[in-house]
């Protein structure tokens, strides 16, 4: 396996390392007008698919907009489900909803060939957004624990889900020009890693008898320019677990801590010491990152709370360093506690939450898709080689145990001009994911639309059909 660039979040910054592929991105010009499409294609379904979206565009750009303004977190996404719901059955799939909460599926089937899923994950995060748009994000919801959060679309799922709906009026209105089973997948709760999962437990295959597909594609947003993709065979992005540590202590009077066992330091000594997993206990040549998010306690200047909460993220890309990871946690958390004194009931209690495998691509699939993508992108404006990188997803675990090809494919949506700035200022990149600045280029709504629509058609052509 090629080494994964330690690099969190934005896979397109690996594009960004290599010299070429940064000469590739900085010639990309944005379309003159939403309505143009990039390039065309050499196939008449191809461009009749195209001529779709860019008379759709308007439309599109505004159901974005709406979307954005109207974020819901994960298994929040009652609204959001419900226009995805509404626009499949518009179209004519069976849409079934409710599968893992708030999930919702659409099957449009016509005729003999392959079945081909897609999905679009529909959650937001809990961001407040800074880009001072005039479609900007205000929403703040109560979360279960009763904590007030800013809700905000700062990972791109609202263009996500406008793709697929996008796509979706392009294959409805191509049915004659293409043959199969086409299943869209509206996914809650990404950003926790819970809703693939949530989907396949409640019995996505069995319960709502969805047929299982002969392909699998999902595509996200990433902030390189708009006009360029990223597509590539192997292990692209690494497996993760969210770990809560809730540390048990003896509350008291902060002018008093001899009497009281203060979870808060623990929590401290524990949030430094986990680091020495990654630096003394993985091997230097394995990839692991470990991130603690978020430490809650108390709420008081002057008192000692009973309990601290730890909230981790782990990266790894094999077994071992996960299991490593885990049991390093466990161990420095265990022995904090004792040198505090606590009694064996009231060790630290630990909850494996969200968790995914690494993502790999079916390298056939990826080089089959790459011949209609540089057809619609140009050449230079796919990239096909880079490292995996330590993001995660759970897209591929909507697959529950089936062994299906499977392709997750990256979409610029960092206006050129801007991404071109940021580049002369000496960025990486002019925002990146899960920030309050992050923002989607409208110009890549009907981009991303193509993209999507490029690759069913391709999977569904007629001379494909079994």
């Amino acid at each position: 396996m090629p080494k994964p660039v330690r690099f969190s979040l934005a896979v397109f910054l690996l594009m960004l390392g290599s010299a070429h592929a940064f000469a590739q991105m900085t010639t990309v010009e944005a379309p003159a007008g939403a309505a143009k499409p990039v390039t065309t294609t050499e196939s008449a379904v191809f461009k009749k698919a195209e001529a779709e979206i860019d008379s759709d565009t308007s439309r599109l750009t505004e159901m974005y907009k709406d979307i954005h303004q109207n974020p819901e977190l994960g298994f929040m996404e009652t609204r959001t489900a419900g226009i995805v719901a509404n626009e499949l059955k518009a179209l004519g799939f069976e849409v079934q909803t409710g599968i893992g909460k708030t999930g919702v599926v659409g099957i449009l089937r016509n005729g003999p060939g392959p079945t081909v899923m897609y999905r679009a994950d529909m959650d937001a995060n809990a961001v407040e957004e800074i880009t001072g748009l005039p479609y900007a994000s205000k929403v703040r919801v109560k979360r279960e624990d009763g904590t007030e959060a800013p809700v905000g679309h700062m990972c791109g799922h609202d263009a996500h889900v406008t793709w697929m709906l996008g796509m979706a009026k392009a294959m409805a209105a191509t049915k004659q020009d293409w043959s199969g089973t086409l299943v869209l997948v509206g996914q809650p709760a990404e950003e926790p890693i819970l809703g693939a999962k949530a989907m396949v437990s409640d019995g996505l295959y069995t319960k709502y008898r969805v047929p299982v597909p002969d392909y699998f594609v999902g595509i996200h947003a990433a902030p390189g320019p708009t006009g360029v993709i990223a597509n590539v065979g192997g292990v692209r992005m690494a497996g993760t677990d969210q770990v809560d540590i809730l540390f048990h202590g003896v509350g008291g009077h902060g002018s008093m801590p001899q009497l009281a066992k203060d979870p808060v330091i623990m929590a401290a000594l524990a949030v430094v010491e986990y680091q020495m997993i990654v630096s003394r206990v993985v091997d230097p040549l394995e990839t692991a990152v470990l991130t603690v998010g978020s430490i809650q306690a108390g709420s008081d200047n002057n008192v000692i709370p009973s309990e601290a909460l730890v909230k981790a993220n782990l990266r790894w890309f094999t077994p071992t360093v996960r299991e490593q990871m885990i049991g390093g946690i466990k161990n420095i958390s265990n022995s904090i506690a004792t040198a505090f004194g606590m009694p064996a009931d009231q060790m630290p209690s630990f909850t494996m939450k969200g968790g995914s495998t690494p993502l790999v691509n079916d390298a056939a699939l990826v080089a089959r898709l790459n011949v209609p993508f540089k057809q619609l992108l140009g050449d230079k404006n796919v990239v096909s080689e880079f490292p995996p990188a330590t993001g995660s997803e759970d897209v591929h675990l909507l697959m529950g145990d089936h062994k299906v090809p499977f392709d997750f494919i990256l979409v610029g949506i960092a206006d050129p001009s801007v991404f071109a700035e940021a580049r002369k200022q000496g960025k990486l990149l002019p925002y990146s994911a899960h920030n309050g600045d992050f923002r989607v280029d409208l110009k890549a709504i009907p981009i991303g639309t193509k993209v999507a629509t490029v690759a069913m058609l391709d999977l569904l052509a007629k001379d494909a059909a079994k």
